[in-house]
């Protein structure tokens, strides 16, 4: 078990327990040595956890001590971090520069040894020269799904027909490098999935979409794990 993540299971093997705790069981728990439990207690402590109680005798947290919202072992952050890197390098620059603003606010939250955890990653995402471009607003389409505004755009399709849809929009997704535009459509009266890179002149209506049952994000994946 890394460092991190242990001093991560010792805040909560603390808040379960109701008596205080010796440096010799969390080192049966954690098997690790004594000496071990004891830098950890006083890098918590240093790290403003509330731990009460000393060497010898036991140790105990303050009940009224709420764990920070995020709290990650060392496995979750380099997870999130390859995210943070993969949304940078396949979505826009404003989505991007909203992930790089997540981050930040995780790294915050974090006690020192997972920051040193930070410095060690070594997954990584690079740019591709494979990413299709696209025309369409990333953000915008973002938006228009969150707001359940239906929208309007011309498509070519695969076989290089034009059409003009009408759809309410339901979900961006990753095919990489392609990105796909699931929606109900108006016109085929069914779900369609659209690439991002085949759609012009998108336009966001002011009509919003009611959320019919057998027509929403629900009904989509249903649809999906169907087929």
């Amino acid at each position: 078990m890394r460092r991190a993540e242990r001093l991560n299971d010792i805040i909560h093997h603390l808040r379960r327990m109701h008596q205080a705790v010796t440096a010799d069981s969390l080192a049966e728990v954690f098997e690790v040595s004594p000496r071990t439990i004891y830098r950890d207690i006083q890098n918590l402590i240093d790290s403003g956890v509330p731990i009460n109680g000393e060497a010898g005798v036991g140790y105990v947290i303050d009940k009224k001590y709420h764990l920070p919202p995020i709290m990650f072992d060392a496995d979750e952050i380099e997870a999130i971090a390859l995210g943070i890197g993969m949304v940078g390098n396949w979505t826009d620059e404003q989505f991007a520069a909203k992930a790089q603003s997540a981050f930040k606010k995780i790294q915050a939250t974090l006690p020192a040894p997972l920051i040193q955890e930070l410095h060690q990653i070594s997954t990584f995402s690079a740019p591709s020269h494979y990413k299709i471009p696209w025309e369409v607003s990333f953000t915008h389409v973002r938006e228009c799904i969150r707001r359940k505004n239906k929208v309007r755009f011309r498509y070519l399709d695969l076989q290089e027909r034009t059409s003009e849809r009408t759809i309410w929009p339901l979900s961006l997704i990753s095919f990489s490098p392609v990105w796909l535009l699931a929606g109900w459509c108006e016109l085929r009266q069914s779900f369609r999935n659209f690439r991002l890179d085949r759609i012009t002149e998108f336009v966001q209506l002011d009509e919003r979409y009611p959320n019919e049952k057998d027509k929403n994000l629900a009904a989509y994946l249903a649809q999906i794990d169907h087929d």
